[in-house]
């Protein structure tokens, strides 16, 4: 009998414990009732020689009900206490049976054709799909994803993750030179004519800026002419000037091909070139870029771009009504509709899915029947056997009950044919 305190026992086992105290009691009351049977009938034999027939049965009866206690007993403890040799067989024999359940499961559960066949039945995708398709369940998984997230983000420590995106920064960012790259960008986009529209937008913004700003050429170069010159000719000056300024400008929008346009572009190939191949203005650059992003500079950009990104995503995971949230759950949603309606994209889920669950069963199969193996092992013995007296002890008394019924119609029977024969 489990030797735990039924207050520590979960409900389940509480049931199973009260089961299978029931049937050993039905058990033992059928045992007992043969003895006052025999008891009866074999002082009474002599009177009423009929009740030998009786007494036969009852004795087959109670030598079945005694054996098949013997057996069943057997597999859990020592009969009566006695170290009868090949009884208390689970608590001797526990890692032996951790290690057969092992091998059973290995072997039976965990092979590469059960695996593949039971899963490519079970047609995971579509039931999924069909799942993930319902709102309802995409925003219960967004949100799990969600909590999930935040968990992740939440253990994160932030000086690690600061550093690292310092040193990733300064590895991949920083220290490359950026002459080669910049310049070999900066030669594509002129060979393709790929500025002509930065040089229309520069061109245009200038012009603006003169047709709105005519008092900024008051006094441009009046202010450095004699002061014997009148005034009048002082003011015609900057009239001159401005109105050079914005015939100018106008002409460079109106004319595609403008000495002035070809200028830039002129500018812009020496200049790509110099990038890829000038050593002096390739350190120009460099010597720009150390001064930019020193090395405090670049821990405080990784401080504010990492505290940035954090808060940003810890309010949009915990809102259920953010951007982020929701678009998770029109995605899920989206690829919940097309997993249960595309069979040839079931098919390949399955496919990949199920070569996956092969590859990792086929690789670490014999690492996860080990799990019942070890486990077994560092159960205590009287502890083993109780779990599995609770599993499947009551079912074993019916054993004794069949024994009993078994061996009195036996008794009987040997009884009837030798009293008819002798």
């Amino acid at each position: 009998m489990p030797r735990t305190p039924m207050s520590l026992l979960s409900p389940a086992d509480q049931a199973r414990l009260r089961g299978l105290r029931l049937m050993k009691a039905v058990a033992l009351g059928a045992l007992l009732v043969m003895a006052v049977i025999f008891v009866v009938a074999f002082a009474l034999e002599d009177r009423y020689p009929w009740l030998g027939y009786v007494r036969a049965a009852a004795e087959g009866g109670m030598v079945g009900a005694l054996a098949d206690w013997f057996a069943v007993t057997a597999l859990f403890r020592h009969p009566l206490g006695i170290p009868i040799p090949h009884t208390a067989i689970i608590p001797r024999r526990k890692d032996e049976i951790g290690r057969t359940l092992g091998e059973f499961v290995e072997t039976n559960f965990l092979d590469s054709a059960v695996v593949r066949e039971k899963l490519l039945s079970t047609r995971i995708a579509e039931k999924a799909g069909e799942w993930l398709r319902v709102s309802e369940h995409a925003e219960s998984v967004a949100a799990e994803a969600a909590t999930m997230a935040t968990g992740v983000l939440r253990a994160l420590s932030d000086d690690e993750v600061q550093d690292l995106i310092s040193d990733l920064a300064r590895e991949h960012l920083l220290d490359p030179e950026w002459g080669p790259t910049v310049g070999g960008w900066l030669d594509r986009v002129v060979t393709a004519d790929a500025h002509r529209d930065a040089v229309d937008l520069g061109v245009d913004s200038i012009a603006t800026w003169l047709h709105g700003n005519r008092e900024a050429f008051s006094g441009l170069v009046s202010r450095r002419l004699p002061s014997w010159v009148p005034s009048v000719a002082m003011r015609l000056v900057d009239d001159t000037v401005y109105h050079e300024a914005i015939t100018f400008i106008e002409a460079v929008q109106k004319d595609a091909d403008h000495p002035a346009r070809r200028a830039v572009d002129a500018y812009l190939r020496r200049l790509a070139d110099n990038l890829q191949h000038d050593p002096a203005t390739i350190g120009r650059l460099e010597e720009a870029k150390s001064a930019v992003f020193d090395s405090p500079r670049v821990r405080e950009l990784a401080t504010d771009a990492w505290n940035t990104a954090k808060s940003g995503l810890l309010r949009s995971l915990d809102d259920p009504e953010s951007g982020l949230r929701r678009r998770l759950t029109e995605a899920l949603i989206e690829i919940g509709s097309r997993l249960h309606a595309d069979p040839a994209l079931q098919r390949r889920v399955d496919d990949r899915i199920t070569d996956a669950a092969v590859f990792l069963v086929g690789r670490y199969r014999h690492d996860i029947a080990s799990i019942i193996t070890d486990t077994v092992e560092k159960w205590d013995p009287a502890e083993t056997t109780e779990k599995i007296e609770l599993m499947v002890g009551r079912d074993l008394q019916y054993i004794r009950l069949n024994g009993t019924v078994v061996g009195a119609l036996a008794g009987l029977a040997i009884y009837a044919i030798a009293h008819a024969v002798l």
